[in-house]
């Protein structure tokens, strides 16, 4: 498990330009320290078919996807909790 948890260097983060929900929690996370891939799911129709799987056919974002879990439009303290399970090694140190 522990090999499988360490292949994560980084939230899988889905959004698109102008949403202000995707901002704050960019935000947010970008403060706590934690590494972000961003996909714009207006740049590319697979980004989108992402978020889609995992919103109920919407396009809703902010999604993140950190390893088998999915997170539509989550808080931070959403996020730090996946990540405790998920990727331990990606929770910032207090």
């Amino acid at each position: 498990m522990a090999e499988h948890v360490n292949q994560i260097d980084a939230v899988e983060f889905y959004w698109r330009p102008g949403c202000g929900f995707c901002m704050m929690l960019e935000r947010n996370l970008d403060r706590a320290g934690i590494p972000l891939s961003k996909h714009n799911i207006w740049d590319d129709p697979s980004h989108a078919d992402v978020v889609r799987s995992h919103a109920n056919g919407n396009e809703t974002v902010p999604t993140l996807v950190i390893g088998d879990a999915a997170l539509v439009n989550p808080s931070t303290d959403d996020v730090l909790a996946v990540l405790v399970d998920k990727a331990p090694h990606l929770v910032p140190r207090a």
